[in-house]
């Protein structure tokens, strides 16, 4: 068969994409200089290139500088000037091959190509170094409450921005200290550690084989701040000297543990009478009668007195015979999951020890705390679970961020039909509409989504959502 000739390309044309090309690379070069101007003209201004060597001091003001990381932040600049430096080499490499293939002045450049060309070989490599550079982030003078730092010094160790925004600190919304008595929450890749290093030391400072010390706080503080998995221990856990087997299942679920069973040294209470509802001075304030069963009993069960109450027969009555196992994301001591046993549902229970013996109530009631905090990454496979409860604990002072972090882990691990129980959350007014986008940005089919007022500036919001199939 005879080759079809190729269409000649004028030379006016050639000269014209000649032209361009030479114009691309003036202009790129420009480009060039003027970002690694300013690069230059960035750290000499925060002083890089002083020439008494103390830069640290000049980002401070003092020599308390444990926590910045100079290598982590040199390696981020030197990214930067590589994906310059090969977009530059790229370009003249092109122009270069250009200028010596003879058979150019013969063939015809689609538009649709040279457009293609300049997306993928030049605007992308381009902006990936422009946001790499404004990524680079130099401690500040002012700080964060207590802290010196303007943010956290190990975020100029990771180049993705989705890394940075989850290792990012999220600050109360309300400006307070929330629940787990801090000002910001450490969602948990390990990182966290290194700004930990007093306290992780003091955790793994022990005799091999021997007995822990009475130290679970510190092990709690150090999962709350975001060093979390905590490493694993070679001694022996302690237990309460008037540990008495538990009580049988079919008394436990609804009968205060024996006292006995915890051990009480890290509590201002040293007894679950010290914890009834009536005592100002028990050491906690969320679920003020969650060890009073009397109480406890009448939860979820029983008439509806404002709208956003949500009973446990109308959620199941949603799903008959689909609602097996489930999440109880709160602070309490199982109730829930007590109630959702006798309709024959496994229910796992999230619970820190914030002020009582939460997880070991739980467990004496014969039921199954997890013991987790809100930044960690659920511990179940995707798509597995039926429910999601969630109620007084992710409320009103929760950054946006990480709420989006969480709603998403939860999607993930509720299968296709699977309930998201939102159970009286509650916000200011004028975040009301934020939150609700939150919850709704998922799709969600509406079961129930009720309002009410908490007070005069807060309102409540429960929902009962169904996840989508999402079939690919």
């Amino acid at each position: 068969m005879m080759s079809r000739p190729r269409p000649s390309v004028p030379k006016g044309r050639l000269g014209k994409t000649m032209g361009c090309l030479g114009c691309l690379q003036l202009v790129l070069g420009v480009l060039v200089i003027i970002v690694s101007t300013l690069s230059l003209f960035r750290f000499y201004s925060a002083g890089f290139l002083s020439n008494d060597g103390d830069i640290c001091r000049h980002f401070y003001g003092t020599k308390d500088v444990s926590g910045f990381d100079i290598n982590a932040l040199s390696a981020r600049v030197g990214e930067v000037l590589d994906k310059m430096a090969n977009l530059q080499e790229k370009l003249e490499s092109v122009v270069r091959q250009l200028e010596k293939n003879k058979d150019l002045a013969k063939a015809d450049i689609p538009r649709s190509e040279y457009k293609k060309f300049l997306e993928e070989e030049v605007i992308q490599p381009l902006y990936s170094a422009h946001i790499g550079l404004r990524q680079i982030r130099l401690p500040k003078v002012e700080g964060i409450r207590n802290s010196t730092l303007k943010e956290e010094p190990l975020i100029n160790s990771f180049v993705v921005e989705e890394i940075r925004k989850y290792i990012t600190p999220k600050e109360n919304k309300n400006g307070n200290v929330n629940i787990y008595g801090i000002e910001r929450v450490y969602n948990t890749i390990g990182h966290s550690c290194i700004l930990l290093k007093k306290e992780l030391e003091e955790y793994m400072d022990y005799d091999i084989g021997s007995y822990c010390k009475d130290d679970w706080p510190l092990a709690q503080k150090l999962m709350i701040n975001g060093c979390d998995p905590v490493p694993r221990r070679r001694c022996l856990t302690r237990a309460s000297k008037l540990y008495k087997k538990p009580y049988p299942i079919n008394e436990s679920l609804w009968k205060l543990p024996d006292g006995g069973n915890v051990r009480w040294a890290n509590y201002k209470c040293r007894n679950f009478e010290c914890l009834s509802s009536k005592n100002p001075k028990r050491g906690f304030v969320k679920c003020t009668g969650c060890f009073e069963m009397d109480k406890e009993k009448l939860k979820w069960v029983g008439n509806a007195t404002l709208p956003v109450d949500v009973l446990i027969k109308d959620v199941l009555a949603i799903k008959p015979g689909e609602i097996r196992i489930g999440l109880d994301f709160g602070i309490g001591t199982g109730t829930f999951a007590a109630r959702m046993r006798e309709q024959n549902v496994t229910i796992i229970s999230t619970a820190l020890n914030l002020g009582a013996p939460f997880s070991e109530t739980i467990a004496l009631r014969g039921l199954v705390p997890l013991y987790m905090t809100l930044n960690q990454r659920l511990p179940f496979f995707d798509n597995t679970l039926d429910l999601i409860h969630t109620t007084g604990f992710m409320d009103g002072w929760i950054d946006l961020q990480l709420m989006d972090f969480i709603l998403f882990d939860w999607d993930r691990v509720l299968r296709p039909g699977g309930l998201l129980w939102v159970d009286r959350f509650f916000c200011s007014r004028k975040d009301l509409d934020d939150y609700m986008y939150m919850f709704l940005q998922f799709r969600y089919k509406k079961h129930k989504w009720a309002l009410s007022p908490k007070s005069k500036d807060e309102v409540f919001l429960s929902a009962v959502l169904e996840k989508p199939p999402r079939s690919l």
